[in-house]
């Protein structure tokens, strides 16, 4: 292997889908909006990046508010991908908790 090699090789990092996600159990709520109900669910694992979600089965928009109590944030988060009760999103943003959340 050359250094060229070398140096291609030890730069390449993983895409951000495949990024390694620190495995959690946290209690979160999707806040859909002062007019709207909120669901609670679970953060399953996560990264800087995006998280996976366990959520009941109830309809979730493709975007939305995730408040963490844990976190004392609130992500605004984009659906990357849904599988049965799991959702996989990606983090676009970060708030304070949101004033109309009830928790």
């Amino acid at each position: 292997m050359t250094d060229d090699d070398q140096s291609k090789a030890s730069s390449s990092a993983p895409p951000p889908a495949r990024a390694h996600r620190a495995r959690v159990l946290k209690r979160a709520t999707i806040v859909r909006g002062v007019d709207e109900s909120e669901i609670g669910c679970t953060v399953r694992n996560q990264h800087s990046d995006g998280a996976e979600l366990i959520v009941p089965a109830v309809p979730v928009p493709g975007e939305f508010l995730l408040y963490v109590p844990a976190d004392k944030l609130a992500y605004r988060c984009l659906v990357r991908w849904r599988r049965n009760d799991h959702i996989g999103v990606q983090f676009t943003g970060t708030e304070p908790k949101p004033k109309h959340h009830y928790g």
